[in-house]
């Protein structure tokens, strides 16, 4: 086997000479923990190892059991037994088969159960293929850094699209399949833009293929049949992913079988596993369109005989309320109810009436009672000294004309004589 990782091995140190065996002999647990314990040298661990694939066995719980032997070596070929547990299996992105040249990850165990040792692997890659796995993984990072793969930027399909693109080789059994499924289901124009789908060039070819279409269209196909690793190469090249990311209408991935995932699949708006699926994705299917609209044909007649019913059962209060014994009973009521109201204004008006008649006289009578006039009819009379009226008797002085003003006429005196209040 090759082994891609290495080290040191440690100084021989010189054999120490056992004078006597032990008296009490190993379990065999004891011997298989000094054997794990021995495993657990760090150059068994997280090693890289390249071989054949032998005896593989896909348990049905998902793990995956096979051998790992020489590439070529015969019967006479080293042999390592090796384990997959589902949480790593899961990841492959292809099924291993007898065979199949591989490189391996993982760390060298002993199965204490049995007595044996095994590699438990990590990761796994097709052989001779490795170098390439590696750069796919870079240009993954770089385009998911730019944001091709987000899923803020995937768009939806249209629901009636008049012309579907297809970027494909322009022969084989991917061009018929995406042409029969839409012309049963929804037949619209397609138009085809024909590249290459594999070797050294195709990415170029892929990425011009999707950009001269994709202002023709209302949607993109972009498909190719199954094929291996080094087939689908050409999808993950970031010349396609970044047509696929910026092409101005949304694009339907195609490429492979559904366990293969490149990464124009994660730059697609939406995947599909085969051509076929993908025809369906970007078509309706007008069997299901006929359903929708007998349904919706069915509902509008429900609806509009509903609508006709009301409008009859309207019609016909209408025609009620506009009889001529109805009309004239309402107009009656309606005269009784002005009578009453009238009746009610002019009640109302009258008790107001009275009510600012005996204001007036109230407000009449205490004006009266406090009127100069009242006062002096109670037998007083006011004093005025040309013109003035007479407050005080320091006021007037012997001899002074006055008007003495009665409550029924005036009359003017002459003062023979001023006593003060003091002098009396």
């Amino acid at each position: 086997m090759d082994w891609f990782y290495r080290t040191e091995p440690p100084e021989a140190q010189e054999p120490k000479e056992m004078s006597v065996l032990p008296d009490t002999p190993l379990t065999v647990g004891e011997v298989s923990t000094i054997i794990e314990r021995l495993l657990d040298d760090r150059q068994l661990q997280d090693i890289r190892v390249q071989g054949e694939v032998t005896n593989y066995k896909h348990h049905s719980r998902g793990h995956r059991y096979f051998s790992l032997s020489e590439k070529g070596g015969g019967s006479m070929a080293a042999v390592i037994k090796c384990v997959m547990w589902r949480s790593d299996a899961d990841r492959l992105s292809f099924e291993p088969e007898d065979g199949m040249e591989v490189v391996i990850t993982g760390s060298v165990r002993v199965y204490s159960p049995h007595g044996s040792y095994q590699m438990q692997i990590k990761t796994m890659t097709r052989g001779g293929a490795g170098e390439k796995y590696l750069l796919v993984e870079k240009w993954k990072k770089e385009l998911e850094a730019e944001g091709c793969f987000a899923t803020e930027r995937k768009r939806p399909l249209p629901p009636f699209p008049a012309r579907v693109g297809v970027v494909t080789s322009e022969t084989g059994a991917v061009i018929h399949d995406i042409r029969t499924v839409i012309a049963r289901r929804y037949p619209v124009e397609i138009v085809i833009s024909p590249t290459t789908v594999q070797g050294d060039v195709a990415h170029r070819e892929i990425a011009r293929a999707i950009e001269r279409v994709a202002g023709h269209v209302d949607v993109v196909i972009v498909a190719r049949g199954g094929g291996s690793f080094e087939d689908l190469f050409p999808f993950n090249h970031p010349d396609v992913v970044r047509a696929i990311a910026t092409c101005p209408v949304p694009v339907v991935s195609a490429i492979g079988h559904e366990v293969d995932v490149t990464l124009a699949d994660l730059a697609s708006d939406m995947r599909a596993a085969t051509p076929s699926a993908a025809a369906e994705l970007v078509v309706p299917d007008r069997k299901d369109l006929r359903l929708a609209l007998r349904d919706l044909r069915g509902q509008l007649g429900a609806t509009l005989l509903s609508r006709v019913s009301r409008a009859q059962d309207e019609i016909a209060a209408l025609r009620d309320s506009l009889r001529p014994q109805r009309f004239c009973r309402r107009i009656g009521e309606k005269r009784q109810a002005a009578a009453d109201l009238s009746d009610r204004l002019e009640r109302s008006f009258s008790t107001r009436i009275e009510r600012d008649r005996l204001m007036l006289a109230e407000m009449r009578t205490a004006l009266e009672g406090r009127s100069p006039r009242a006062v002096l009819a109670r037998g007083y009379c006011v004093a005025e000294k040309n013109g003035i009226v007479v407050k005080s008797v320091n006021a007037m002085r012997e001899n002074d004309r006055l008007n003495l003003r009665f409550y029924d006429g005036k009359s003017r005196v002459m003062v023979e004589r001023v006593d003060h209040d003091g002098n009396l």
